[in-house]
Order: C-alpha cells, then structure tokens, then sequence
C-alpha cells in the first residue's frame, strides 16, 4: 500500500534525526507572545522570540486590528489582482515606502514569500544570482525557483565578492547578474558590509537586494540596515518582514516604482494567495506609525541587548561577534546544545537550541533575543539560570 511505502520512508528518517539530536520539538504558546510566556502551564523567561519591539501584543495594534475586522470583515475574499485590494492594503504599502525611503511598496502575506516571489519575478534562467553562503533558507529557495545560475561566495567575504563578480561579467554569459545578502544575519547577529557591497556593485554592474528580515526595526533607528548606512538610493530591493520588529505577520519589497509595478504583474505569491487579513494589514500599519513616532523602543531593544551580551560574556559564555541584540550562546555539539535548552526550560528560561539545517554541523547554539519589552531584573534573573546551567554542564 502507498501508505505502507510512505511510513518505510519517514520511520528511519525520523529516528535518525532524534538519534543525532536534531529533532526539534514545537513548544505551543499559552497566550500572548511577550517577555515571559506560559508553557505547559508554566511562565518563563522568553528569550527565543522575534518580537523585537514588543509590539505583537501592544493595545494600539489590537485596538486597530478589531476596527479593521468590524471595517472590512476578517478576510480580503481573494488575491490583490481579483478584488482583493482593499484600500488597507494601499495604504499600509505607501507607509512601508515612508519608513524605507523608496518610491513604492509591496505587501505580501510572508517575508518568505516576498523572496519567492520578487527573485524569481525578476531573474531567469539567462541569469546570474551571486549569494552570500549564510543566507537566509527562503533567499536559497527563491533562487532556486528563478532558475538563474547561483554562484555562492564566502560569508561577508568582499574579496571572494569581487572575485566572483569580476569572472561572472567576464564571462559574458549572463544578461543581468544580482547580489543577494541578508541585511542582518539571523544567527549571528552580524551585519551585512553595505557600503563595500555597494561598491563592488556600481564595479561590475550587479543588481543589489537585501533581506532586513532581522534589521528593519533594529537598524537605523529603525528604518533598516540600508538606511543606517545611508544607500537608500543605491540598493534596488528592499526586503522584509513584518513579523518581526513589526510584531504581526506579512512581508514587504521596497523600491522603484518600476520594480514595484513589475512585481504587481510577475510575482506569483502577489498573484495567486490570498491578500492579508485586513487587521493584519491594519495593525502593521499601526506598528510603522509607532516606529515612526518614537525611536524610544529601538533604543530599549539595543540597551537590552547590550546587557544581556555583557552578562553572558562576563560569566565566560562564548556569544560569537554579533554586531545587533541576537545574542547566540555558542555550544558546537548538537546533542549539548539541546540538553542546554532543556535545562534552561526546566529552571524558566525558554531559549530554544538551533541546530543543523538552521546552522553548520558542529556550529549548535542557543539564540537569545532580548526585547524592548524586557526588563533588567527578567534579564537578571535569566543571567542567573545561565550561569547556573553552564556551570552544571561544564560548558563555563
């Protein structure tokens, strides 16, 4: 039976990867997403979310979304080509523009979504697609679905950069060549060389696109990598989400108002999924309002990060070199990085293991994200936990 043929497929599969520590177990939420949670009945210190700003439950953003819903109903009914758009949509899509500094916008119903569709609406297989070696899994699979050539180069590495830019336009192969990197790796934490980046762009002609999935709302007072460095002119795609710092869900590409019309007509998540909720659309916007208000819970997110960086380091905790509040604690090993967390879990603090495919085999950490919304005595007492772990595993 087809059935029976399945379960000979996934039963060794699966006790493979519980075998090699590399099951990952989904925790389920017991209300609110904010600096502590309920699990199984239980609050812990939550250290494991993207809730940057700590917005996702913020009263401002619920009290838009229900208006919303009583507004326009709780679906949009169908895709933004049929008649899906609602005047929500446009609205939220010129605020995304505001806040990046482009011409235009587009919103989508994920950030992955956004690099499924913005890459592969615009390269084909005649092309080239240079990508740094850690990028994110949702750019690895938009190039994929392009079908242009992917040329990986070192990470953060502008030599390789120039090197592989240099062979691909000599080789005369390719109409049009795109360099694809992450605003802020997820991570690590680090951030991407723009302004080398740019550079080597203007050199050897490439197209330029940045994921700030894990920037925007961190970087640049909160406008994003791109503008912390000032190239807001010189970087065609801007991509993100907004499910992150923004706290809901749904993704945006930034840029000329001639991308963002090419991408109304070729992106196919644009064509053919459902547009956004309205509240969902409604409370993003409301977000971008407040971030463009007040720059208050930026600078709280980083004066968190910074705190708990400085504990970790402090108790002799390996936190690699990043550069923004994703704060990972390095451990190697797949199997003690998830005893690791569970041990964490056990004396309340939720800080969930990241192991292969998310990172390189030996390469296991535990990343932690602090928020806006942390106070110093929760990070204090998380500090204590870790301490206390470490100290148990032989890890300090």
């Amino acid at each position: 039976m087809a059935k029976e043929a399945l379960d000979r497929f996934l039963t060794p599969q699966l006790k493979e990867l519980r075998d090699k520590g590399l099951y990952n177990l989904i925790d389920t939420v017991e209300g609110p997403n904010g600096p502590e949670v309920q699990i199984n009945g239980k609050t812990v210190i939550n250290l494991s979310s993207n809730n940057y700003l700590g917005l996702a439950n913020h009263d401002r953003l619920k009290q838009k979304a229900i208006e919303a819903v009583k507004k326009y109903g709780v679906g949009a009914g169908a895709v933004r080509t049929i008649n899906g758009t609602l005047p929500i949509h446009n609205e939220l899509e010129k605020r995304v523009a505001e806040l990046k500094y482009t011409e235009a916008a587009i919103a989508f119903q994920s950030g992955f979504n956004c690099n499924m569709g913005a890459i592969s609406a615009v390269m084909t297989k005649r092309d080239a697609i240079i990508s740094d070696e850690l990028n994110h899994a949702s750019i690895i699979d938009g190039c994929r679905l392009s079908g242009a050539r992917i040329l990986r180069v070192k990470h953060q590495d502008m030599a390789d950069l120039r090197r592989v830019a240099k062979e691909a336009t000599e080789s005369g192969l390719y109409e049009k060549i795109m360099y694809i990197t992450d605003g802020v790796f997820s991570m690590d934490g680090d951030v991407a060389k723009l302004p080398e980046i740019v550079e080597i762009a203007d050199e050897f002609d490439l197209i330029t696109y940045v994921d700030d999935a894990h920037g925007s709302g961190v970087m640049g007072a909160g406008a994003g990598t791109v503008k912390h460095f000032g190239l807001s002119d010189r970087i065609d795609f801007q991509i993100g989400t907004l499910s992150k710092a923004i706290g809901v869900v749904g993704g945006y590409v930034a840029g000329s108002q001639k991308l963002i019309d090419w991408l109304k007509v070729r992106a196919r998540p644009f064509l053919f999924s459902t547009a956004m909720t309205p509240s969902d659309a409604a409370a993003c916007m409301e977000a971008i309002d407040m971030m463009m208000e007040s720059t208050q819970r930026v600078h709280k997110l980083w004066e968190n990060g910074d705190y708990l960086k400085a504990g970790l380091k402090r108790q002799g905790f390996n936190i690699g070199h990043s550069q923004t509040p994703i704060t990972p604690c390095m451990i190697g090993d797949e199997g003690l990085t998830q005893l690791f967390s569970r041990r964490l879990m056990e004396e309340g603090v939720y800080a969930k293991s990241i192991t292969f495919p998310t990172v390189p085999k030996g390469a296991g950490r535990v990343r932690n994200m602090p928020t806006a919304a942390h106070t110093k005595g929760i990070l204090d007492k998380a500090l204590a936990v870790y301490e206390k772990i470490g100290k148990e595993l032989n890890i300090l």
